[in-house]
């Protein structure tokens, strides 16, 4: 458990914030900062075919160790942190035998992590909780996934007794940004399967995600004199209100759960001369998922016909895919990593995800992905935190994954 700790805090520690602005690979240079620490860390735990290429994917091998074939199977995590909410300079805090009460994160600023609004933490009474001190957010995701994977495969390098066939391992840059999968080589990575170790709570096992696309909407208007505006000005801010208000109010994250869809409204920006929305649609299903972005368009539509002259212009782009369709045709991959989670005596959760992993991209270039919990909570924000003891037993399901492969 102190080992699995002190890597974590390592990790978190180095700001790997990704940028959705810069379409390079990384998008930021300070990801290379993990990437080579991770590089050299590999090598020294003893993998082999270890190898950072030019858009920084990390790729390495720990070999067979028995002398018939299984098939090859991979464990991917992604390493930067999400745009959303600041990565520098994170002070982790350890909280060891967690009560059940509140935890002040930061006095000064008063922030307070309870469990009387996230219930979830009373399931971790007595575990080691380790959680932000309130001005930034984690990084456990996924800096858990690659701490547990990196651990997992020094388990196995240090117990040769635990047979086992070839496993790779990659860990990403950019998932945060959704193009964590696009330059990723699969029939380099060459595994038959793989899973990304990027889920929540522990138990979590997910072959099912949204699928997701991108609306920016864009509203141009007439600046005037407001002493003289009749019948000239366009106030653009008041159009955009107009385009949120005919959208569904309870379609929106706050009010939805399980397999409901979406529209998330996360940016708005302008002036009355330009305001431009931006959304993400959502829906697990994928004639609702055609439904949503044709009703994006519609409304647009509607509100330029009303318009002296239209003004409202609308850009939508896939994201990706629910992975389901190319999961299930290989539904025993979800049963081993069921089984590796009953044989950790952990219930397994089997849901559907409510958001995207590089899993999903990856389903859809041909290497089945389903995803494993990584044992963090409210991810992207001064909220997250992780029980320690989760990413041990992420740890174990791995370990225990590459056993059941590894059988004759």
């Amino acid at each position: 458990m102190e080992k699995i700790l002190n890597r974590f805090l390592k990790y978190v520690q180095i700001d790997t914030q990704s940028d959705p602005n810069n379409p390079e690979f990384p998008s930021t240079k300070k990801q290379w900062n993990l990437a080579n620490l991770l590089l050299a860390e590999l090598k020294e735990i003893g993998l082999s075919d270890v190898h950072l290429d030019q858009n920084c994917y990390l790729m390495a091998t720990l070999p067979s160790n028995i002398d018939y074939e299984v098939p090859t199977i991979g464990f991917i995590a992604h390493m930067d942190t999400s745009p959303d909410f600041t990565s520098t300079s994170v002070k982790p805090q350890i909280h060891k035998n967690y009560n059940g009460k509140d935890i002040v994160l930061n006095k000064t600023k008063n922030i307070v992590l309870s469990p009387d609004y996230f219930k979830e933490l009373l399931q971790y009474k007595g575990n080691t909780l380790v959680t932000t001190d309130g001005t930034t957010l984690l990084g456990a995701d996924d800096k858990a996934g690659i701490t547990e994977i990196v651990s997992a495969m020094e388990y196995l390098v240090q117990h040769p007794e635990i047979r086992h066939g070839k496993i790779r391992i990659c860990f990403t840059p950019d998932e945060e940004v959704g193009k964590g999968a696009h330059l990723f080589d699969v029939e380099k990575f060459g595994a038959a399967w793989a899973y990304t170790m990027d889920g929540s709570e522990i138990g979590e096992l997910e072959y099912e995600n949204f699928n997701a696309a991108s609306a920016v909407v864009t509203i141009e208007g007439k600046s005037v004199h407001p002493g003289y505006a009749k019948n000239k000005m366009i106030n653009a801010i008041l159009i955009a209100n107009q385009f949120i208000s005919k959208l569904p109010l309870q379609e929106v994250p706050e009010k939805t759960e399980g397999y409901e869809g979406f529209f998330h409204l996360h940016s708005i920006a302008g002036d009355i001369e330009k305001t431009t929305l931006e959304y993400i649609i959502r829906d697990h299903d994928f004639d609702l998922f055609e439904k949503r972005k044709k009703q994006i368009q519609e409304t647009a539509d509607h509100l330029n016909k009303t318009l002296h002259n239209p003004c409202i212009f609308v850009v939508i782009k896939d994201q990706y895919y629910n992975m389901k369709e190319k999961i299930e045709p290989v539904m025993h991959i979800v049963k081993i990593a069921e089984k590796a989670m009953k044989k950790a005596n952990i219930k397994p959760l089997i849901k559907a995800i409510r958001g995207g992993t590089d899993g999903s991209q990856l389903s859809y270039k041909g290497l089945p992905c389903p995803n494993i919990f990584a044992g963090g909570h409210n991810f992207h924000g001064k909220y997250e935190y992780i029980p320690l003891e989760s990413m041990v037993k992420a740890t174990e399901v791995i370990v225990n994954i590459a056993k059941l492969v590894g059988q004759k």
